[in-house]
């Protein structure tokens, strides 16, 4: 049985930090899915991925997959420790996508998550936590990861929160809300 950890927080807080530590423990080779898409006109967004990508262990593969998240997940091996950062920069990406799209992209996702044999850690985003958004595309953005963070949560062995530089065990320390009807 694989396992699945989720790691959200809001931004700069050390989350992908955090994934990179659980996935070193797990002492699985590391595949790193990179959600990003690089654009060589915006240098401050290069600088965040060269950031990661300097981070990150030289024998850690790395994988750039902005769109189709779940047929990579489908494909993985056991044995090895998929890390996937992060969830809300692939909803970025498919934010164009009609409301039904989503729905059937999110059902394909959380349906591959329950089959996949490798290891997974997830890293998100917390947006949900400010002000809501004064235009439509910044509401889509984050009601869409909050309630696919709520429901890849729901399938998770372990759930941290990291934040002001402390991470929190949620798994331990708090207790799942029941399934989230829609």
């Amino acid at each position: 049985m694989s396992k699945v950890i989720l790691v959200t927080g809001p931004a700069r807080s050390g989350k992908s930090e955090w994934a990179e530590i659980l996935a070193i423990k797990s002492q699985l080779a590391v595949i790193y899915v990179a959600t990003a898409v690089e654009n060589s006109d915006d240098q401050e967004w290069q600088q965040r991925i060269q950031q990661h990508k300097e981070r990150r262990p030289q024998d850690w593969m790395t994988l750039e997959v902005p769109y189709e998240l779940s047929a990579v997940l489908a494909e993985a091996k056991p044995n090895i420790c998929l890390l996937v950062d992060s969830l809300g920069t692939w909803v970025a990406n498919l934010l164009e996508q009609d409301e039904l799209t989503w729905q059937n992209i999110v059902q394909e996702f959380l349906e591959t998550v329950q089959l996949v044999a490798a290891d997974m850690i997830f890293v998100a985003e917390e947006t949900g936590w400010g002000v809501v958004p004064a235009y439509p595309t910044g509401r889509t953005f984050r009601d869409r990861l909050g309630s696919l963070v709520r429901q890849l949560g729901g399938l998770c062995q372990e759930v941290y929160l990291v934040t002001g530089g402390h991470v929190l065990n949620l798994s331990v320390l708090g207790s799942p809300l029941p399934s989230k009807r829609e």
